[in-house]
């Protein structure tokens, strides 16, 4: 009510009380059109027609602002310092943060926000916490060193330092706002909105946001889907029913798309370890992003070794964030599905075999340059744009005996997709690399739905009491295909995501 006077009388004077007869009458009626409108909205600020960057920022009808993710923008450029510098919002506005998972293009500003003033509660599952607790501190280290390498550029041209997004101590920082919650535990964030994450089986820890949200005498059904996973994964849960939604906001990266059938991941992946490192006797670099899709290789290692399928090959997890996030990986089976539980009763450790080293020390990762015999490298990051694989990757590319094998989702301007879409030439590290190894895809190793399963997903629903679909994180023709592919199954009121464009909802 406050906030609406205020902007009543700060409306340019056309409305002060005190001018001239009618005046009153005219104010009273203008602010009686500002309490009728005054309902729910959301706002984007992120993976809106793109795939990173997801921030989308609800403010209730009692003015509460909470804000589902605060994802950093990846792969654009000379572009992404300054968008992820500027949030399209005041940190300090914001009241509560809910948090879909764990990955860095869905939570990797939250230590930014909390340094610019944002004092509130982050609430996810206890998996994510456990994972962001790693990940954010990683991302931290990621922009001190990024930043201390530019400004030694920027001092040869006489130009003053920049200060980096954040460090690895204001990620530290940023854990002490942390509250996690179980799946499909009731959860009260205000008096008029109570939260429930259910499982959506992308990454360890990831969930559907659910709430409702009291506005008078009326209840509104949210839900936020996150990044929606796979309808069979070879270590998580299927992604699980979520209540009933009026309004529904939900991804579409793999919109326009079909996935090869999960179960020949395996024999494909043996395949190409086979004519690599036994038929080639050359090296096999898996970039692969640290949290979910590493564990999927090296579980999918793992049971070929179990049975006896696998040669004797020495693997490497060359990632320090790798390795700490596939101990948080064994710390939270509940997460998992039927069948990895049933085979860790032989086998134990699921992330780990004879021939499997993980890495963590630089001095250990830099000697596997000089290695001369056939080996399997896995390291992030999976977009090939930071990180130890881009190491890997300059030592490797351009021997034909090397493959190159892409498990996962690459944004159009990174250079794994320039390496995936089959570029010659490419640069890393501001040198050029002919490339000649062989360049393999496994889109079966996806974390994402594709279109099939996410509407398998969302037939869980009542089509005809959706008010509203809202898609976002997908690219603006993936998303356009996606609609189509929606509304063919009678889904209806789709909208596309505008970047900092506010609905009324």
């Amino acid at each position: 009510m406050k906030k609406l006077l205020k902007k009543l009388l700060l409306n340019n004077n056309t409305y002060h009380f005190n001018k001239k007869p009618g005046t009153f009458c005219i104010g009273f009626f203008y602010f009686l059109n500002l309490l009728k409108n005054n309902n729910m909205k959301i706002a984007f600020y992120g993976a809106a027609k793109e795939v990173t960057g997801s921030k989308h920022l609800i403010t209730t009808n009692d003015g509460k602002k909470i804000l589902l993710d605060c994802g950093m923008f990846q792969g654009k450029g000379d572009q992404t310092d300054k968008m992820n510098r500027n949030l399209g919002f005041e940190p300090k506005d914001i009241d509560y943060l809910i948090l879909s998972h764990a990955h860095i293009d869905h939570s990797g500003l939250i230590p930014y926000i909390v340094k610019n003033g944002f004092d509130g509660m982050i609430i996810c599952t206890h998996a994510t916490r456990d994972l962001c607790a790693i990940m954010l501190q990683d991302s931290g280290r990621i922009q001190e060193h990024d930043t201390k390498t530019y400004n030694k550029k920027l001092q040869k041209r006489g130009l003053p330092p920049v200060e980096p997004i954040y460090t690895a101590e204001d990620a530290l920082k940023s854990m002490q706002h942390f509250v996690s919650i179980a799946y499909e535990q009731k959860f009260r964030v205000t008096d008029t909105v109570t939260l429930s994450f259910t499982d959506t089986g992308h990454i360890l820890g990831s969930a559907a946001v659910n709430l409702k949200i009291k506005e008078g005498e009326k209840i509104i059904n949210f839900c936020f889907t996150g990044d929606i996973g796979r309808q069979t994964n070879s270590i998580l849960r299927t992604p699980q029913p979520f209540p009933q939604a009026d309004i529904i906001v939900t991804e579409s990266t793999y919109g326009n798309r079909l996935h090869e059938i999960r179960k020949e991941a395996s024999n494909k992946l043996l395949k190409v370890v086979l004519d690599t490192c036994v038929r080639k006797k050359g090296k096999l670099i898996i970039p692969s992003f640290s949290v979910g899709r590493t564990q999927e290789v090296v579980y999918a290692l793992n049971q070929l070794e179990n049975e006896g399928r696998m040669p004797k090959i020495k693997t490497f997890v060359d990632s320090p964030l790798s390795v700490n996030a596939t101990n948080i990986y064994r710390m939270h089976p509940e997460c998992f599905n039927e069948d990895i539980l049933h085979s860790m009763e032989k086998d134990p450790d699921p992330f780990g075999f004879n021939n499997l080293i993980y890495i963590q020390a630089i001095e250990d990762s830099k000697k596997l340059n000089d290695l001369k015999e056939p080996c399997i490298i896995i390291s992030s990051s999976g977009m090939m744009e930071a990180g130890r694989v881009k190491h890997h990757l300059a030592n490797s590319i351009s021997n034909e005996k090397n493959t190159v094998l892409i498990v996962g989702y690459c944004e159009p301007s990174t250079l794994g997709a320039k390496i995936k879409r089959g570029d010659k030439q490419v640069s890393i590290h501001g040198n050029i690399y002919e490339v000649k190894a062989d360049i393999v895809s496994l889109e079966e190793f996806s974390a994402h739905g594709d279109y099939a399963e996410m509407i398998v997903y969302l037939s869980c629903q009542d089509k005809n009491q959706i008010q509203k679909m809202i898609l976002v994180h997908g690219e603006e023709q993936v998303m356009n295909d996606y609609k189509k592919i929606l509304e063919e199954n009678r889904f209806r009121n789709i909208q596309l995501a505008e970047k900092g464009i506010e609905y009324e909802l």
